[in-house]
């Protein structure tokens, strides 16, 4: 028979206590912190859905093989296994460990951009176009034009916009060193992208002669998308899927603490045999020697580990599910999100859901302190406070007014999302009493870190 509750594939071995605050302590603590929910200690946090990055719960499996961890300086065979698991997944020649996602990207921009250099991708998440910039080029975010529509519904809003991408490399040649398309697509919603779409973007690199890059952060959950919703993938499993999608591409960046499944890691995979040297020699200048690269033995092998698991596809049809589960009782009481709901996290349009606040009072990060405030659910403002400063100083509105709620993997179970639904759904009845905040101080780069705010009024 065919049941259609999904349950946690899993059972819960450890657990972890969550101090429960008053609605004046947390009032108190967002003063304490600046109004800025990343200097929150993390004890006084209820539910925290900040980031899915590195805070999912690893298996038994992956403790086990902790265990197993040799910390040989070079050469250990915890890096063969970790090099075996990426390879088998990626099919890349040179498989290079980094401490973390970032650091994968600092390498590869450092060895490929100069002053003047364009970055087209579907949409950059921060860091990523922090570390282009750093390089004094320029990330051109190129999504499809369905991307900017919180509410459309179409099954690849993740993807790149090809025309746009075809124009950028004919009217920049030798500006554009690579390209890439992030999957699934974070800034713009969690959005997936197609093989479709992936297929024909390398189509257009090779013609130019560019190279293709996947940020690869949840490539896992962006298979199971296409087996899902592509036609002809059906009957494919996510490890082919992803085979095929990783085919396509000449390298990719990867933090291991998202669909690796991990508290910490990440890589850098690609092909070109004078670019991985470029990038080995950059890795040992600032991360470890080659085969650590500033990672623990035991944590390659918990990645080794996790690169397997998630892609299970129970895994992944309970990860996807709980996700639209919130998205589906948000919509039905008509709270404006993204839709449809991505893979790792549910995203309010803050801009639709407060109007009478400006872009210039930063609605969503707003929203976001509201959720704090009202049932201690932490979460993240993708807007103008993340995204509006520009490389030259100014200001802009960012394309969307986001507050993203990530899950991280494997911690949290249905009562919590029960929870997390009753206190959007509060903050959803007061809405009109909400005023926006302003800036009181800020560093010039990744402001939205350690940003100091003020409701406005107070």
């Amino acid at each position: 028979m065919h049941f259609k509750t999904i349950i946690e594939p899993f059972r819960i071995k450890t657990v972890e206590p969550i101090r429960q605050t008053t609605r004046a302590e947390r009032e108190q603590l967002l003063r304490e912190a600046g109004y800025n929910l990343f200097l929150l200690p993390a004890e006084d946090v209820l539910i925290d859905l900040l980031t899915d990055s590195g805070t999912g719960a690893m298996s038994s499996g992956q403790w086990a093989g902790m265990m197993l961890g040799d910390e040989s300086y070079a050469g250990a065979k915890s890096f063969y296994k970790f090099e075996a698991a990426v390879r088998r997944i990626t099919g890349f020649k040179h498989i290079v460990p980094t401490h973390q996602g970032r650091a994968a990207e600092r390498i590869l921009f450092g060895s490929l951009l100069k002053p003047g250099d364009i970055v087209p991708n579907n949409t950059h998440f921060d860091t990523t176009r922090a570390n282009v910039e750093y390089r004094h080029a320029e990330a051109r975010d190129i999504p499809v034009a369905e991307a900017r529509d919180p509410a459309r519904v179409l099954p690849f809003k993740g993807n790149i916009d090809l025309a746009a991408l075809e124009q950028t490399l004919s009217d920049h040649a030798g500006r554009v060193p690579l390209a890439m398309i992030t999957v699934t697509n974070n800034s713009g919603g969690g959005q997936p992208v197609s093989m479709a779409n992936i297929r024909a973007a390398s189509e257009v690199c090779r013609r130019h002669g560019v190279l293709f890059f996947l940020d690869a952060c949840r490539f896992a959950e962006n298979a199971w998308f296409i087996k899902t919703r592509e036609e002809g993938y059906a009957d494919r499993t996510p490890l082919e899927i992803a085979q095929e999608m990783f085919s396509y591409a000449d390298g990719c960046t990867m933090s291991a603490k998202k669909d690796g499944m991990a508290n910490i890691g990440g890589f850098l995979a690609l092909n070109d045999d004078a670019l991985a040297e470029r990038c080995k020699n950059m890795l040992i200048l600032t991360e470890g020697f080659p085969t650590y690269g500033g990672l623990a033995g035991y944590d390659l092998e918990a990645i080794a580990v996790g690169l397997e698991e998630v892609l299970h596809e129970d895994y992944l049809q309970y990860r996807v599910r709980s996700v639209a589960y919130l998205g589906d009782i948000l919509t039905a009481n008509g709270v404006p999100i993204v839709q449809p709901p991505g893979g790792h996290a549910v995203y309010i349009d803050a801009r639709t859901m407060l109007p009478h606040i400006p872009a210039s009072q930063y609605p969503a990060w707003a929203l976001s302190l509201a959720l704090y405030l009202e049932g201690g659910i932490r979460s993240v403002e993708i807007g103008s406070v993340m995204f509006g400063r520009q490389p030259d100083g100014s200001e802009k509105p960012a394309a969307m007014e986001l507050v993203r709620m990530a899950f991280p993997r494997r911690v949290y179970t249905q009562s919590h999302v029960d929870y997390l639904a009753e206190v959007i759904l509060y903050v959803n009845s007061i809405k009109d009493s909400l005023r926006g905040v302003r800036i009181v101080s800020a560093p010039e780069v990744l402001r939205h870190f350690s940003a100091r705010m003020a409701w406005l009024g107070a």
